[in-house]
């Protein structure tokens, strides 16, 4: 019988480790016994859509050295969307040209990698084709910095975007402790619903650091009052007062400290900015001190020349263990990874139902915060460790990271 062929794409926001996943991809395909071709979707589902593909056992399989530049090239190789597909119950259109096209393609498996929405399209795709009785085997590789998904110990991308905030602020607190007057940093970290990588900002502290002083996160309720009062009395034993604030931090009426409720996304979620500037306004007004706020934004999403190697090896293993579910006739779920122990770190690979995933969001247990609401407690400090180990092996070119040409993306479509 004829070997089948696969496609895989990425979607929703960038990071460091997403294209270590694809990389993980194409060297399974390539050392499968059953899958032939591997076909790249260019800006996600979309790109079936569109009929946009790239060979990636041509480009970058069979082409000395792209495995290796490919695994610390940052964002997306292949490019993304934000596109949410219909129910199939009110609109199969989008469905039955999907699945032509993998027809057409020979296709026996697609891999998505992604996030919380990109697992919405893993799970739709995959009802629909156990509603047509097709044989296409639909998996979902994990990926988002916010570290959010469900059923798994953590997410690539993770990792790096971790290693990346905490030692950004390490740098920051350098960089205020040559002042010996009062002042106030607000570094705004993203995480719209879970705090996980705001909490990786207390990585930065050490035998000479305490920064961040205070941290919030969106799990625990935020009061404008008693986070002035955690300022002030930070104030009074130190110059120099870092916060670490979520860019999802809200009150107890879960009331986004700033957000325009007129701005959503495809996938209905508030478009959120200004958390840590609606706080420097607030300082300012109140506490009458030098304050400055610091929005890190898309900075720690692709810092390849500060990714965690850890993170780049298990994004690797996720991609090549998609490959091997896909061969042991594994549909409808999506790669995970599980801790079996923190002290030496090792974890295990597996696999969850998409129905388990899709749509839901882990957040940071509330025993895991102080009861303050402004800082977190060693359990976490020690999940998060582990996790930013290493140091990744990037080339560099006339001074700057050498990454895979990806000009592709900017052709017109």
């Amino acid at each position: 019988m004829s070997k089948k062929n696969c496609m895989v794409a990425q979607s929703g926001g960038p990071t460091v480790a997403i294209n270590s996943s694809l990389a993980g991809v194409i060297t399974g395909v390539v050392e499968s016994q059953e899958y032939d071709t591997i076909y790249g979707s260019v800006n996600g589902i979309l790109g079936i859509l569109n009929e946009r593909y790239l060979n990636l056992t041509e480009e970058i399989a069979k082409k000395d050295g792209a495995i290796d530049t490919l695994i610390t090239t940052p964002a997306m190789f292949l490019g993304s969307c934000r596109y949410k597909l219909p129910n199939y119950l009110d609109d199969d259109s989008s469905y039955v040209y999907i699945f032509n096209q993998f027809e057409k393609l020979n296709i026996g498996a697609f891999f998505y990698i992604g996030g919380n929405d990109s697992m919405d399209t893993v799970l739709k795709l995959s009802e629909y084709a156990k509603r047509i009785g097709s044989d296409v085997k639909i998996l979902g590789i994990p990926k988002t910095i916010d570290n959010d998904l469900c059923e798994t110990d953590h997410t690539p991308g993770f990792g790096s975007a971790a290693k990346y905030v905490a030692s950004s602020i390490l740098e920051i607190a350098h960089d205020t402790f040559i002042y010996a007057v009062k002042s106030v940093t607000i570094i705004e970290v993203m995480g719209r619903d879970a705090g996980w990588l705001t909490a990786a900002s207390a990585l930065a502290r050490n035998e000479y650091n305490v920064a961040p002083h205070l941290i919030y996160l969106p799990e625990a309720p935020f009061d404008k009052d008693d986070f002035l009062l955690d300022v002030k009395k930070m104030l009074f034993t130190c110059n120099n007062v870092i916060v670490a604030v979520s860019e999802g931090i809200r009150d107890r009426e879960g009331n986004y400290i700033s957000a325009s409720e007129q701005s959503v996304d495809t996938f209905g979620h508030s478009q959120l900015s200004g958390a840590g500037k609606t706080l420097e306004f607030l300082v300012k007004e109140k506490l009458g001190v030098k304050v400055r706020s610091v929005e890190l934004n898309v900075l720690q999403r692709c810092a390849s020349h500060l990714a965690s190697k850890t993170d780049l090896e298990e994004a690797f293993a996720l991609g090549k263990k998609a490959v091997a579910l896909a061969e042991q006739n594994i549909t409808a779920s999506m790669v995970t990874m599980n801790r079996t122990s923190n002290n030496p770190y090792t974890i295990e690979y597996g696999y969850a139902e998409i129905k388990n995933i899709a749509n839901e969001a882990k957040s940071v247990p509330r025993e895991w915060i102080n009861d303050a609401g402004n800082d977190i407690e060693q359990p976490l400090v020690d999940y998060l460790t582990p996790l930013i180990q290493g140091e990744s092996q990037v080339q560099y070119k006339n001074g700057l990271p050498a990454y895979l040409n990806v000009s592709h993306l900017a052709e017109l479509q």
